[in-house]
C-alpha cells in the first residue's frame, strides 16, 4: 500500500556521507518537530534527476526554507558512496540532505518502489516530493512517469507551500 496525505512516515535509518566520513540519520532525526521536504530520484547522476529535479531544490533552497520549511532532504536507493559523490559533484553538499536507502527499506515501507529492471536499474524509488511535518506526510507528489519531475518539482512544491 502506497503512504498517503495524513500518514505516519515509518521509521527508517539512512546513511549520509558529511566531512568525518558516513553518519547514521533516522527518520525521528530528521522529521520530528522538524517541517521538512522530501523528495525522491529513481537514482543519483541519471539524466532527469541531475539534470532537472535536483538542481531546482538547490535554486530554490533560500526560498523553500523562506516558507517556513527547516530542511530538504533527496533520497535513493543508493549508496552513501554514490549520494555522498552526487552531493558533491552537484554543489549540493551541506545545502540539502542526500540520503542513502541503500536496500530500498525506506522507499518499499512507503510503496514508492518501483522496477525498472528494463533501464538495468532493478528496484528503485519513483519520483515524488513530499512535505512532512513532525512525521506526518501533508502533501504527497508522484509522478507518473520516472522521466519527468515535474510535479515532484520545485516549482510545484513552492506553489504548496
Amino acid at each position: 500500500m502506497t503512504i498517503a496525505i495524513g500518514d505516519t512516515l515509518p521509521a527508517a535509518t539512512f546513511k549520509e556521507k558529511t566531512a568525518d566520513g558516513p553518519v547514521e540519520i533516522s527518520t525521528e532525526q530528521l522529521f520530528a518537530g522538524k517541517r521538512v521536504v522530501l523528495f525522491a530520484v529513481p537514482g543519483a547522476f541519471t539524466p532527469t534527476c541531475s539534470l532537472n529535479h535536483l538542481p531546482g531544490y538547490l535554486e530554490n533552497r533560500d526560498t523553500i526554507l523562506a516558507k517556513g520549511v527547516d530542511d530538504i532532504a533527496v533520497v535513493a536507493i543508493n549508496d552513501w558512496h554514490v549520494m555522498g559523490a552526487w552531493a558533491q559533484s552537484s554543489g549540493g553538499l551541506g545545502k540539502i540532505h542526500f540520503l542513502a536507502d541503500w536496500d530500498g527499506s525506506f522507499t518499499k515501507a512507503l510503496g514508492l518502489d518501483v522496477d525498472l529492471s528494463a533501464g538495468g536499474l532493478g528496484i528503485r524509488s519513483k519520483r515524488y516530493s513530499m512535505l512532512v511535518e513532525d512525521g506526518v506526510v501533508k502533501t504527497l507528489n508522484i509522478e507518473e512517469s520516472p522521466g519527468q519531475a515535474t510535479v515532484s518539482g520545485a516549482a510545484a512544491m513552492i506553489e504548496q507551500l
